[in-house]
């Protein structure tokens, strides 16, 4: 009997172990299964994520291409080759300011809030002209529309007799560089309202209806064709004011200058690096309207540098009241590539 017992017992354990074995296979399957459920599941999604971003961007990039195409109309007074210019300051002045900027871009609000007193002082003066050419440098190196849109509008209020007012909000007003509410037209309204008189429903169809946005693109192909190399670039009858690190130029050397070539010991007569006036409505290739292969040593005024190839570094030049005495900006090798 106890042999017969013992055989039990064993056949019992056999069973028991195998039944174990089965069902932890069967658990284990289960685990396999579920995992590779999961493993699934993630790639589905990360497809699908993956997807909507890449759609998100092509569909972002179509409305920035979309626009800016369609006719360019200039805005109403401007200037230089191909009407690619906004001038400022009257037009018997001897000195000519040339500067090309972009709205999102805190290299050139430091130039503005350190500059812009004693440009607005020599030009009442009747001693100094400012031709402005707005590109879009800051969309096509961090995405958005804001350096467009931004510029359109400044181009309505052209459009309005309220260039200069309007630009000055623009900068002081400028946010951050990764921010582009600029690209929001209800921000470029709501500015405008710090503006007297520049707030109607023509300049708000002007600004909703982009109708400068060609134009702006023109100027951002011209600053490309003339290989300047950042924004701001700032020529002063057509030479770069930065660019003699040995001789930095402040506010009050710039006033210097103009002054004296009013007085016919600063080197003769300005030269007008645009060309003479033309059709509000002038049209066609955009081509530079200054002197190409200039260097822009220019201010951050945030640190994040906004220079095309050669970058600056952060340091104002002197206050806005043109009387500092701090050294102009170095140039650097920081800053966003240009596309």
């Amino acid at each position: 009997m106890s042999e017969k017992n013992d055989g039990a017992n064993r056949d019992a354990t056999k069973r028991s172990a195998r039944e174990r074995l089965q069902l932890e296979r069967e658990r284990q399957k289960t685990r396999d299964k579920r995992r590779r459920t999961l493993v699934v599941s993630a790639a589905v999604v990360g497809v699908l994520g993956l997807a909507a971003v890449v759609g998100l961007i092509a569909a972002n990039a179509g409305k920035s291409g979309d626009s800016a195409k369609g006719p360019v109309i200039a805005p109403s007074g401007a200037t230089g080759k191909d009407a690619l210019a906004i001038r400022t300051g009257k037009e018997e002045a001897k000195s000519t300011l040339t500067v090309w900027e972009d709205f999102r871009c805190p290299a050139c609000k430091s130039f503005e809030d350190n500059y812009r007193d004693t440009i607005h002082e020599l030009e009442a003066k009747g001693l100094l002209k400012t031709d402005y050419h707005l590109v879009t440098l800051i969309d096509g190196n961090m995405g958005g529309s804001g350096s467009l849109k931004g510029a359109n509008a400044a181009a309505c209020a052209q459009d309005a007799g309220k260039f200069t007012a309007y630009h000055d909000v623009l900068f002081q007003n400028q946010p951050p560089e990764v921010d582009d509410a600029y690209g929001k037209n209800a921000k470029l309204l709501e500015l405008a309202g710090k503006v007297e008189g520049l707030d109607t429903p023509a300049f708000r169809k002007c600004v909703e209806d982009g109708t400068h946005n060609s134009w702006v693109a023109a100027s951002q192909e011209a600053f490309r064709t003339g290989k300047f190399r950042g924004t701001p670039t700032i020529l002063l009858d057509g030479k770069d004011i930065f660019a003699d690190q040995s001789d930095p130029l402040t506010p009050q050397k710039l006033k210097e200058r103009v002054e004296a070539a009013a007085k016919g010991s600063g080197g003769g007569s300005a030269k007008d690096a645009g060309g003479g006036a033309v059709s509000s409505k002038g049209a066609g290739k955009a081509s530079p309207s200054a002197s190409t292969g200039s260097r822009s040593g220019t201010v951050s005024g945030s640190g994040t540098g906004a220079t095309a190839g050669a970058g600056a570094k952060a340091s104002p030049s002197s206050d806005s009241s043109g009387s500092g005495s701090k050294p102009a900006p170095k140039a650097g090798s920081g800053g966003s590539p240009e596309n």
